[in-house]
C-alpha cells in the first residue's frame, strides 16, 4: 500500500534535554482515517508540530506523498498536510467566511474564477456554503469548526490532520462532525481523546506514549485491551460499552 503519509525513527528532545519524540514510526496509506490516541504528555501535539514543519526533528525522516520534508521543500509538504487546529478561532480570523477560506489557496495563487469556485466547493464539503457572508465569530461552536476544516480543504491537502476536533463540542455537534468527516476521502490522522468518536470514525488506530508508538491496530481491538488501555492511562467513558464486549 503506498503511504499518504510516513513517519520514521522521529527524535525530538527540548533544549533541557527532556526526550519528547523517541523514535516514532507510523505510515498511512492513501483514503485512511486513523486515530491517534495517547495521554496527556505522549507527545502527540509535538509530533503534529513536527509535521507541518514548526519543529524540526534531531533524527527521521517525514515523508508526505513521495516528497519528503526538508528545508527546500518546506512550502509543498506544508501544501500537501493540512492541519486543523483544536480551536476553531486560532484559523479563522477574516472578516468573512468566505474570506478566510479564500486565505489560503489565494497565497498559493489562486484567483477571479478559479478562486471563488475553490471557496464554494470547500464550503460546500463541509455543508456551509450558506455561511460565506457570515462574520466567523457570530458562529456556533460547530459551525466555526466546520468552516476550519473548509479552510484548510481549500488547499487541497493529501493529508488531513485534526487535533482534538470534538473539543468543545455538545453531543449533537460531536455526531454531525463525525458524519461531515465520514463524507471526505482526504486521507485523516485524528487526534483526539474522545475515544468513542475514534472508534466511530477510524477503524484503526494508533497509541502514543512517552514519545513513541505502543500499539497500531483495530480500534475495537485496542480498546478492549483493558491492559493496554490500563498502562497507556486510557479510559472509555463510564457505562460505555463496546459492541460485541
Amino acid at each position: 500500500m503506498s503511504c499518504a503519509l510516513r513517519v520514521a525513527g522521529l527524535r525530538f528532545s527540548y533544549p533541557d534535554g527532556t526526550s519528547v519524540l523517541d523514535g516514532v514510526d507510523l505510515s498511512i496509506g492513501h483514503g485512511e482515517r486513523v486515530a491517534l490516541l495517547g495521554p496527556n504528555g505522549a507527545g502527540k501535539t509535538t509530533l503534529l508540530l513536527h509535521l507541518i514543519g514548526v519543529l524540526t526533528a534531531a533524527d527521521g525522516t517525514i515523508e508526505v506523498g513521495e516528497v519528503e520534508l526538508r528545508k527546500e521543500s518546506l512550502q509543498e509538504v506544508r501544501s500537501r498536510i493540512g492541519l486543523v487546529f483544536q480551536d476553531p478561532d486560532d484559523q479563522l480570523f477574516m472578516p468573512t467566511v468566505r474570506q478566510d477560506v479564500a486565505f489560503g489557496p489565494a497565497n498559493y495563487g489562486l484567483r477571479g474564477d478559479e478562486l471563488s469556485n475553490r471557496v464554494r466547493r470547500s464550503l460546500e464539503e463541509v455543508d456551509s456554503f450558506e455561511l460565506a457572508e457570515r462574520a466567523p465569530h457570530h458562529l456556533s461552536g460547530g459551525e466555526r469548526r466546520r468552516v476550519a476544516i473548509a479552510t484548510v480543504l481549500a488547499v487541497r491537502p493529501q493529508v488531513l490532520v485534526l487535533d482534538e476536533p470534538t473539543a468543545n463540542l455538545d453531543p449533537a455537534g460531536r455526531r454531525e462532525l463525525a458524519e461531515l468527516l465520514e463524507t471526505i476521502e482526504t486521507t485523516q490522522l485524528i487526534v483526539t481523546h474522545d475515544l468513542p468518536f475514534a472508534l466511530r470514525l477510524c477503524r484503526r488506530s494508533l497509541i502514543m506514549s512517552e514519545g513513541r508508538i505502543v500499539a497500531d491496530g483495530v480500534t475495537a481491538d485496542l480498546l478492549a485491551d483493558t491492559a493496554l488501555m490500563a498502562a497507556n492511562r486510557l479510559e472509555l467513558p463510564h457505562g460505555f460499552e463496546l459492541s460485541g464486549a
